[in-house]
């Protein structure tokens, strides 16, 4: 005799229907050109960062007692190998300090103000790049509405000319697939935008140290010789 299992009968009358899933990469590529603009965007904003950031930690970087062998140095009329000191540090601080110890026998306020425009010049070469990710930030976000609006332009233009024949799954479908843009644009626009910031508080931390220390040198310079 044989005894059937009652949910086996209504599982082959009736299949359980198998859920779909996405991958994250099938999900990107059904957002259309618009994905592939953010997902440039995206490499650039992360190759941005990683740059400045490198560079910043770089340019923090000082060795020990530094100022302490430059103002030595130059108490004792050693002035070429301060210079050379400032040329094996090779840094921003030490680029600034060598152009002041060049200006050395000027009147202290052309020194201050040489060692202040090349401190200009180095910050400037820190921020090299981040008005690109400033725009990134601000700009992935409209990319993504705008591929959207078109993608939903789209949909309801294919529903129109569908007439009778509407498939409720082909218009859900291209919704769907239009507000991808919109989730991939505000993805990259919130990274770009803290990646911004963290390097904008970085660069003015190391403004603040820059400055901090030339104030340090111009002492040195007003310090009479003991």
């Amino acid at each position: 005799m044989l005894f059937l299992n009652v949910d086996s009968l209504q599982n082959v009358v009736n299949p359980v229907p198998t859920e779909e899933t996405l991958s994250l990469f099938e999900l990107a590529t059904k957002g259309g050109v618009i994905m592939i603009i953010l997902g440039l965007l995206s490499v650039i904003a992360v190759y941005l960062f990683i740059d400045r950031f490198i560079a910043i930690q770089k340019a923090k970087k000082e060795q020990r007692a530094f100022m302490d062998n430059i103002k030595n140095n130059i108490f004792s009329g050693k002035i070429d190998s301060a210079i050379d000191l400032c040329r094996v540090q090779d840094g921003p601080l030490a680029r600034m300090i060598e152009k002041g110890i060049s200006r050395i026998g000027r009147p202290l306020s052309d020194i201050n103000t040489t060692v202040e425009n090349v401190g200009k010049q180095e910050v400037a070469k820190l921020e090299k790049g981040l008005p690109v990710l400033a725009t990134i930030a601000g700009g992935a976000p409209m990319l993504g509405f705008l591929g959207t609006v078109t993608g939903m332009v789209t949909a309801f233009y294919s529903m129109a000319n569908a007439g009778n024949n509407l498939d409720i799954g082909t218009l859900s479908g291209g919704i769907y697939e239009a507000l991808v843009s919109t989730v991939g644009g505000l993805i990259v626009g919130i990274l770009a935008y803290f990646a911004y910031n963290i390097l904008v508080a970085r660069i003015t931390s190391l403004v603040v140290q820059l400055e901090a220390k030339t104030t340090e040198f111009m002492d040195i310079l007003n310090e009479p010789v003991k």
